[in-house]
C-alpha cells in the first residue's frame, strides 16, 4: 500500500476557498507563523525538548515538518492551560521545566551525556523507564515520572502535532467544517471537499485518490 493514505492532499489548498471562514484562516495563519526559537524554555531545555518531541512523534519528512517544540513553547509562553491541574503534577510550565531537567539528569547519571546527545535506542530506553515510573533521579522531586510522561509529554506533544495543518493533510482532515458543513452522512460516503483515501485492497486507488485530492477545495 502507498505510504501516503491521502496522496496529493494539502489542506492548505482550502485556505482561500469556500471551506473555511475567517476565524479558521486566522487560527491557521497563527500556527504557521510560529516562532522557531524559544521564549519560555532556556537553550538547554529547548535542546532536550526537541529531542523528546522527535522520539514521541518521529516525522518522516513526507510532509512539511510540524514544529512541535516551538508550538509547545508558544503555548507555555501564552499562559494557556488545560483549565485544570492534576493533583500529582505541578502547574504546566513548572512540570515541563522540571521534567526536562530531570530527563537530562537521568541521562547524565546513566550515560554521562545529555538526553539530546544519546542514541535513539538509548533515548527510547530512558523514556520507557520514565513511562514505567522507574526513573529515580532526585531532580524529579515530588513529581512522579510516570505522571509527567502520561499526562504532560504524551498529551501535550500529541495535541500540538494534531493541531497543525501538516498533520491534517496526513490524516485527511479538512479542518473545521464551517461554513460548509457535512451533507453525505452515510457510511463510506464523503463530501466533495473532503480528502479521498488510497485503499490497501485496491492498488489503483492511490492514483484515483491523488487526482481527486488535487481538486479538493
Amino acid at each position: 500500500m502507498t505510504e501516503d493514505r491521502y496522496p496529493g492532499y494539502d489542506v492548505l489548498s482550502k485556505q482561500a476557498g469556500l471551506s473555511w471562514n475567517e476565524a479558521t484562516r486566522r487560527t491557521i495563519e497563527q500556527r504557521l507563523d510560529i516562532r522557531q526559537e524559544p521564549q519560555f524554555f532556556d537553550a538547554g531545555q529547548w535542546q532536550t525538548l526537541g529531542a523528546l518531541c522527535d522520539r514521541i512523534v518521529p516525522q518522516t519528512g513526507q510532509r512539511p515538518t510540524v514544529p512541535l517544540a516551538a508550538m509547545l513553547d508558544a503555548r507555555l509562553t501564552s499562559g494557556r492551560t488545560d483549565g485544570f491541574r492534576r493533583a500529582k503534577l505541578p502547574e504546566q510550565g513548572e512540570a515541563w521545566r522540571r521534567g526536562l531537567g530531570a530527563l537530562d539528569a537521568e541521562s547524565q547519571r546513566l550515560h554521562s551525556r545529555r538526553f539530546h546527545e544519546l542514541s535513539v535506542a538509548q533515548q527510547d530506553a530512558l523514556l520507557l523507564a520514565v513511562q514505567r515510573g522507574d526513573a529515580t533521579c532526585e531532580a524529579w522531586g515530588d513529581m512522579a515520572p510516570a505522571e509527567f510522561f502520561s499526562h504532560r509529554v504524551l498529551l501535550d506533544i500529541a495535541a500540538a502535532y494534531y493541531s497543525h495543518p501538516s498533520s491534517w493533510s496526513e490524516v485527511g482532515f479538512g479542518g473545521p467544517a464551517s461554513p460548509r458543513g457535512y451533507v453525505r452522512m452515510e457510511f463510506d460516503r464523503r463530501d466533495p471537499w473532503e480528502a479521498a483515501e488510497a485503499l490497501e485492497a485496491d492498488p489503483d486507488s492511490a492514483l484515483r485518490a491523488e487526482r481527486e485530492n488535487r481538486r479538493v477545495r
